[in-house]
This record gives C-alpha cells, structure tokens and sequence, in this order.
C-alpha cells in the first residue's frame, strides 16, 4: 500500500533539515516578548541572572546595550533560518511535487482501457493538476504552518508556567475550547471541500470535452447549448466553494472571541499582582506575558486557515491513493517468458470477451493466422472485429480462452514485449503537436530521415508532403487539425510501418481516405505487409480483396474463411455484402 510518507522519505535529509531550521526560526521568533522583560526590569535594576554571566557592570545601560545586541544578534540568525526553512521546504515540496506527479501519470498511463472507457479526461486532468498542486502547497505552508504552531505552544508554555505557572492556566485557559472548536469546524468542513473537488473534476471534464471537440459545436451552431452547460458546471462549482467558504469565514471571527477572554485574563489579574506588589510578578514579566500571551492566542485564528489548506490536500491525497494504490484489471507479468516473437503466427483457441455488465461479444472464437499471412475481417459493424484487436494487444483482457503469438501465450509476455511487436494504424488516429518528422517516427525515435521518407512512400503520403514548404518539419497542430482526414490517416500508416514490427494490425485503415488514394494503398498493400503477419479490418471489402484469407465474423464468431473469390463463389454472408457495396458503388 503506497503512502505519501514513502515519497518525503525520500528526501529524508532535506525534510530533517527543513524541520530543525523552521524550529529554529520559530524559536528565535518567540524572543523579542522575553527581550522585552528582560530590558524594563534591567532598567528598573532586576535584570535576570543570566546577564552576569557576561558583563560585570550592574549599569541599567550597560545591560541595555547588551541586550540590544542580543537582540540584533538573534534577530540575524532568525532571518536566516527562515530564508533556510523556507529554502527547504519549497524546494522539498517541488521535489516531492514532480515525484508524486510522475508517478499518478505512470498509474493513470498502466491502466487498462476499461478504465479510460469509464473515467473522465477533465477528472485526471484535475488530479495531475489541481490535486498535486494543492498538496504541493500544503508541504510548502501548510505543514510547516502546523510545525511553528506545534514549537509556539512548547517553547511558549515553558517560558509562560516557569513565570507564573498561575498567570499561564489563566492566559492558556481557552486553548483547549479553541482545539475543540478547530476538530468540530475539520469535521464540518470535510465533505464540503470534497464536493468541492467533485465539481472541479466535472468543470474540468466539460471544459476538455467542448474544446476537444469545438468543430463539432461549431458545425451544429450549438455553442449557446454548450454555454449553458458550462456554465451549469462552473454555477456548481461556484456554489460548492461559497458552501465552503461561509463556514471558514465564520471560523476566525469566533475564535478570535475565545482569545480575548486569555488574553483580558492576563491583562486584568496581572496588573492587579503588580499594583497591590504582591511580589508575583514584575512589570517586566506582566509586559512579557502580555506579549507572549498574544504570541500564542493571535495565531491560533490561522489555524482555520491551516486546517482549510489540510482538508483540500486531505481530498486531493485520497483522490491521488486511489489511483496509486488501485490494482488494474490487467495483471502482467514482471519479466516476459520469452520476447522472441519473430515469426508473428497468431492463435486465438476459444476466444470469449464481453465488457463489464455487458453482452457477450466474442463467443468461442477460434482461428489461426499462419506467420506473414495477410488475413482480412469482414463483418457487419458491431459484430466484434475490433475487439479481436484490443484482445491481441491487450488493451483488455480476453474472459475465456487462449490467445498464443509464436507458441507463446501473451499473458506471458509483458505488455512491452508484446506491443513493440504489433504496429497499429486505427480507425481513430491521434496525431501529437509537432513536426510531421516527429510524428511519423514516433513508433521509432531512433528513425533517419530516409527511413520516415520511405515510411511516407508505402503510405501515399510522401507526394503531399514534398509538396509543402517545409516538407517534413511542418508543424501539424494539435491532433494534427492542419491536415485532412485522409492525410492523417496516411500518416498514420507511415507511423505504423516504421516501426518495423512482425505483426501489423490496419483497422479501417482507408476509412478516411479519397476513393484515389484508397486504390493506391491497395496497391500498395502488398508491399506495406511485406515480410509481416497482417491482419486487415474493412468495412470497405475492396480493401482486403487481395488478403490471402478472409475471416467473416458475426456474432463473435467465424462464419466463413477463405479467399475473396472463394468467398463470393460461396454466395454466403460475405458475398451479399460484396453485392451491397458493389451496388452502392455502382449507384
């Protein structure tokens, strides 16, 4: 079970250091109330007994100056251990900060695709963001906050009950109410600052889905709608915080209440010893209390402040834990039984998958695609084609059966193994801000230019891109928006072909493709798969026409198999759908 102690511990060190320095400061902080008493009752010749030890004189100016550089030099070194505590602890929250990012983004990226299917953009976009941010400011402030607080009732008690032990219950008597006060006000506040994260992550969601998709909105004139619906988002969000806010508004002005009884307490009985010279206290120990009293009540009104900022990391740490400390549906193994997978044969023995809560898809499957065989699918959409694909490359995991590449099952291998072995070009192509260069290499960074030209000239794309005036250091926006459909799915081939695997997957790999350009990858395609397993999804049968094999697949299981004219001879399933398209493209 994964904790966030594990990533302070370490920097252990700088933590230690952090601590002991911020100690330190605190300490020195607390001195000016006792540098105080000491100079009026030195002025009125009851100086403390210390003093002797380093000047003779019993001179009240004497003293004075002494305790005048006393205080400069306590001062100097006050400043300097809070420039090294806060030095400490912002470079430690930074450090602590990366760490904890990298490694909720490293959670997040493991996951199976279920948990994507199921878990919102603007939800991880919160996590890796706003969550680590606010615990990044807790360890920055807001420890420390607690760590000073914890130094001030220590080092102030001492100095307050060996002065006047009576003097101090008086002036301490509303801590214990104002601790009480400060863990019903944490308890109320708690699932306040939860909705507030729920609605954050929601805003968040919205956000990333309307501006992903603004040419959809813009095509449908449906910005008004969509409007309304962030603004219904952002009106949540504004309503959770104010739920929270006028709780932590109220928390400081009542405490502040609770102070000011200690506070008058001290005033009032120590003024009373020193008129009626009771011998309890002098003057300077009255001003002495009056300041340290102050020193320990006044900054108690921060610890709304403190338990707010807790509260909020509080939210966000569970948010993060469960993500850390979740265990994904797909278990993989640490070290691959072989990684050998050359050949690309591929057996699927029985092969069931439905979704979680869902119908059967894929019941029984069995087939055998032999090494550096070109096999297409056909089918009717919906009939479970793709999903063959996500099994293979276990995107999720198959619920019966075997699934074997070269003799080896895949659960054997790691998914590394197993997925540096298949190239996929998919029926949804993403493309990354950047350079056509560094998208086509992407599957292989190591890539010349010559390889990712040649890439381009399997994949038709290599004509468009010469023809552009910075060929291919072109920057192609975001998703690759500067280019046409087509266009990215043709450098979505030249991606996939560079990487050089024994098994290439083509998923619709024409489906966004002109008429012109899909007969020339066809042409291609021979070529494309040259020296590879390749298993061809179309909804266009033109595309797999010259498949060596053809898998029809209905319900989740093969209905046919044989070769295109093979196929049409039998007058079965796949040959009604070659008469359809072959209609359609007549009319």
């Amino acid at each position: 079970m994964l904790g966030f102690g594990s990533f302070i511990f370490k920097y252990r060190g700088r933590f230690i250091y952090a601590c002991i320095t911020s100690i330190l400061n605190k300490v020195l902080d607390l001195m000016p109330p006792i540098l105080v008493g000491w100079i009026i009752d030195s002025l009125r010749s009851n100086p403390p007994e210390f003093i002797s030890w380093f000047i003779t004189s019993n001179e009240p100016w004497h003293m004075a100056i002494f305790l005048a550089l006393l205080a400069v030099f306590i001062f100097a070194f006050e400043s300097l251990f809070e420039y090294m505590y806060k030095l400490g602890f912002m470079t430690l929250a930074q450090k602590v900060q990366h760490n904890i990012r990298m490694s909720t983004y490293s959670a997040i990226q493991g996951r199976e695709m279920s948990f994507f299917d199921n878990h919102r953009i603007g939800d991880s976009m919160a996590l890796l963001n706003d969550d680590i941010n606010q615990l990044e400011r807790f360890l920055n402030t807001g420890f420390n906050s607690f760590l000073q607080l914890f130094v001030l009732f220590i080092f102030s008690g001492y100095v307050l009950m060996t002065t006047s032990w009576q003097l101090a219950f008086i002036g301490m008597a509303p801590i214990p109410l104002i601790i009480l006060c400060s863990m019903l006000y944490q308890r109320i506040i708690s699932p306040r600052y939860k909705a507030v994260r729920e609605s954050v992550g929601a805003l968040s969601s919205r956000l990333e889905n309307n501006l992903g998709g603004i040419q959809v909105v813009k095509s449908f004139t449906a910005e008004d709608f969509e409007f309304k619906r962030v603004e219904d988002e952002s009106m949540k969000y504004q309503e959770a915080n104010i739920h929270a806010i006028k709780l932590s508004a109220l928390y400081v002005p009542l405490i502040r209440i609770l102070i000011v009884i200690g506070f008058a307490g001290v005033l009032l009985i120590g003024s009373y010893w020193v008129l009626n010279d009771q011998d309890m206290l002098t003057i300077g120990e009255l001003v002495l209390f009056s300041m340290m009293i102050q020193r320990i009540l006044w900054p108690l009104t921060t610890l709304g402040s403190v338990f707010d900022d807790y509260e909020r990391s509080g939210a966000s740490a569970r948010r993060i834990l469960n993500i850390l400390n979740a265990k994904p549906d797909i278990e993989e193994i640490e070290v691959s039984k072989t990684d050998d997978l050359t050949e690309g044969e591929i057996i699927f023995e029985n092969v069931d998958f439905h979704y979680k809560n869902e119908v059967q898809i894929l019941n029984g499957l069995s087939f055998k695609i032999k090494s550096k065989e070109t096999v297409g699918f056909a089918g009717t959409t919906g009939a479970g084609k793709s999903t063959i694909i996500k099994l293979l490359l276990r995107m999720y995991d198959r619920t019966g059966g075997t699934i074997i590449i070269d003799g080896v099952d895949i659960k054997d291998l790691t998914l590394t193994d197993l997925r540096k072995h298949v190239s996929l070009v998919s029926q949804d192509i993403y493309l990354f801000y950047g350079t056509i260069f560094e998208n086509i290499a992407y599957s292989n960074p190591e890539a010349k230019i010559a390889e990712v030209i040649e890439a381009a000239r399997l994949a038709e794309f290599h004509s468009f891109v010469d023809s552009l005036p910075e060929k291919y250091n072109t920057i192609i926006g975001e998703r690759g928006l500067k280019l046409s459909g087509g266009q990215r799915q043709r450098l979505s081939i030249a991606r996939a072909l560079i990487k050089k695997a024994p098994i290439i997957i083509l998923d619709e790999a024409t489906s966004s493709v002109d008429t012109e350009t899909e007969k020339a990858i066809q042409k291609n395609l021979q070529r494309i798969t040259e020296g590879r397993t390749a298993l061809v999804i179309a909804h266009r049968l033109s595309t797999i026409r010259q498949a060596d094999r053809i898998l029809v697949i209905d319900q989740g299981q093969i209905v046919e198999n044989g070769s295109h004219d093979e196929l049409v001879a039998e007058g079965g399933r796949y040959a009604d759908l070659w008469k359809i398209q072959i209609g359609a493209d007549e009319n």
